[in-house]
């Protein structure tokens, strides 16, 4: 059977937010506004690409499906958590995201750090409860993993890298690294993820890890395209903002046809890791295709 892309981006979706709507019950106290701007970030919009990846890395080895929803939830908790914090004021100062305010314009710029942080504590949460898998060495690894992509390593290096980017004149493979640990370290943990959960050992993980190495600045390659490209209408964030802040990026390095290009062979490259698996790898080739064809 042929590969709906859109149905499995429009399940994951649905289930995500299910799941948000379960973790992030309104209390009935003080904490109202907290959890109230915590779903306001978290539930509805977003193309729940990480998770969609966490299934399918996870499909390839028969793991079960409420195991790989969860652990695509945590990842999908540190993702919009840094999205939060990366929209402030103090970071990219952004005022729409996802097609409506960010957090720290809807609420305030208190309320909106203290559910960063809130999300981002709850990512652990979620890996660590016996509930997400029963071994606990999955577990442990699966937090381990998650922590280093998260950190000065992954993700929050690869922002501080941004912001420098702002005053200093990045070379292409500075900007590679960049958006490495930026972007590609949360998308590498997600196709590791399923993996971790089939019990799968580091050494057989290395065609997920290339793929997962050329989809994320396939992604990255795209966005920048989007930045140039796009419709604030469409994307449902501003665009233009790279060149406004004079910060060097694939497509101001490469040119619009090259970083085209470059995207595409990126793609290729990925799919061409996934020979090993078979059909059961065509939602994985899907999704690299997808990548550089979206316009959001």
């Amino acid at each position: 059977m042929p590969v709906d892309l859109n149905a499995a981006m429009a399940s994951i979706a649905e289930d995500i937010d299910r799941a948000f709507d379960r973790v992030l019950a309104i209390p009935d106290d003080p904490r109202r506004s907290l959890y109230e701007a915590m779903r306001h970030a978290a539930i509805g919009g977003g193309k729940r690409m990480r998770p969609l990846l966490v299934r399918a890395s996870a499909d390839l080895f028969k793991v079960d499906a409420t195991c790989s929803l969860r652990v695509g939830l945590a990842i999908e908790c540190m993702h919009v958590y840094s999205l939060i914090h990366d929209d402030m004021p103090c970071m990219d100062d952004d005022d729409m995201r996802r097609g409506r305010p960010t957090v720290h314009r809807a609420y305030d710029e208190a309320t909106a750090v203290l559910a960063g942080d809130s999300l981002h504590a709850l990512a652990f949460e979620v890996l660590a409860d016996p509930e997400t898998h029963p071994d606990p060495f999955v577990r442990s690894e699966l937090v381990s993993e998650l922590a280093k992509a998260g950190g000065p390593a992954g993700m929050a290096g690869g922002q501080m890298m941004d912001l420098v980017a702002e005053t200093e004149t990045f070379d292409l493979p500075t900007v590679t690294k960049l958006q490495q640990l930026k972007t590609g370290a949360l998308i590498a943990f997600s196709l590791e993820a399923g993996a971790i959960l089939g019990h799968v050992p580091p050494e057989g993980r290395k065609a997920l890890r290339n793929y997962a190495r050329d989809i994320g600045l396939a992604f990255q390659i795209a966005d920048d395209l989007l930045d140039v490209e796009g419709e604030a209408e469409v994307t449902g964030k501003a665009v233009g903002k790279d060149a406004g802040a004079g910060k060097a990026t694939f497509v101001s390095l490469l040119g619009v046809e090259r970083a085209k290009a470059q995207a595409k062979m990126l793609v290729d490259q990925a799919i061409g890791h996934l020979a090993s698996f078979g059909p059961d790898a065509d939602l994985l080739r899907e999704i690299a295709r997808y990548i550089v064809e979206r316009d959001r």
